[in-house]
């Protein structure tokens, strides 16, 4: 026969067992832990960013190269001690970071150097910009250090989130703030792609004709492929903002997590996360700082309170009208792709498991 005392007796200890194993967490007293199994790969995505990131500052000021520019023209090589410094945070923070959980004051110390990154991380979209125009960057060890900041940010900004304590459930769908920020960003791009248009067509706009524009084009080094297109009326950088369009729309639109019926092969299927998310960080980290400085500085170029550079532009006035085309469609598009992205990896993440692993 059976003994079933025994067989009592094993029960209660393997649960016992069990309930050893779990993830400790907070205790409300109202039910279980709020508190997830914690991965361990962000802490050390963390560690080995620091390495590279603090070991490529140290580089640069043992060799005296300047990592960052602006432009083609190299800034003070003592600025390379940032990436040092960050890096060196970052380790610390991560070397702090030896519980199954990580504490609300380690997060947050994450979180801050996650936003610190982002000044490395900037200019990345502009370099890959550039190189598929000419073939070429502007200064190559800015760019190494615009692809480390940009790893930077996506490593700090896992480790900050990891083992947080589970939230409310997010809706399926965007609010109207968010939805209403897209159209917003979308439609600051539209008088930028107007005066890219008319100057592709070979129409003048701000004192400049569409030759003149196409000359300034290729002095400065555009492809083959690019003046193609201008030749054609086709402005490559109006074709990009129409892209960078689409995946805003895509950020708040049912079919950015479904493919729809009009794609091949896809439709019906889900849409893996990181195929929006990745360009739209690269966007947010590159275009949003960019456009917000940018619109600072030409409101006190405009106030006269520093001086308007003219570029190829014949008056001042032509250049601020450019500029402000431009840059307002940068800082627009930037600031809503950067809420609609926000809130597009809010919806879409996984469901996190409470208590076990």
């Amino acid at each position: 026969m059976i003994d079933t005392s025994h067989a009592r007796q094993l029960g209660r200890d393997t649960a016992t067992a069990r309930g050893t194993n779990r993830e400790p967490g907070p205790q409300s007293g109202r039910g279980p832990s709020t508190t997830i199994g914690r991965p361990r790969w962000p802490r050390r995505a963390v560690l080995g960013w620091a390495v590279l990131s603090g070991g490529l500052g140290a580089v640069g000021l043992a060799t005296g190269t300047a990592l960052f520019a602006r432009a083609a023209d190299p800034l003070p090589v003592a600025l390379n001690w940032y990436p040092v410094a960050i890096a060196t945070a970052a380790a610390v923070t991560a070397l702090l970071d030896r519980g199954p959980a990580a504490t609300r004051t380690l997060r947050r110390c994450y979180a801050v150097l996650c936003g610190l990154s982002v000044v490395t991380a900037f200019g990345l979209l502009m370099d890959l910009i550039t190189l598929a125009v000419s073939q070429h960057v502007d200064r190559v060890p800015a760019m190494i250090l615009h692809a480390v900041g940009m790893v930077g940010v996506v490593s700090l900004g896992a480790a900050a989130r990891s083992g947080a304590a589970s939230a409310a459930p997010v809706p399926a769908e965007p609010s109207l703030p968010v939805r209403l920020a897209a159209y917003a960003g979308a439609a600051a791009f539209l008088p930028y792609a107007a005066m890219k248009t008319v100057w592709a067509l070979g129409g003048t706009f701000a004192g400049v004709s569409g030759a003149r524009m196409l000359a300034i084009s290729a002095r400065n080094g555009a492809s083959g492929l690019w003046l193609t297109l201008e030749s054609y009326g086709l402005d490559a950088t109006a074709l990009l903002a129409a892209l960078g369009v689409l995946l805003l729309f895509a950020l708040v639109r049912p079919w950015g997590r479904v493919f729809p019926r009009w794609v091949p092969l896809l439709r019906g299927r889900r849409v893996p996360r990181l195929v929006l998310l990745v360009p739209a960080l690269l966007g947010t980290a590159t275009l949003a700082p960019y456009g917000v400085v940018g619109v600072v500085d030409l409101a006190l170029a405009t106030a006269g309170a520093v001086p308007v550079v003219r570029g190829d532009l014949p008056t001042d006035a032509d250049a601020l009208l450019v500029s402000w085309i431009g840059i307002g469609a940068f800082a627009g598009y930037g600031v809503s792709l950067a809420v609609s992205a926000y809130s597009y990896w809010r919806r879409t993440r996984p469901a996190r498991r409470s208590g076990g692993h």
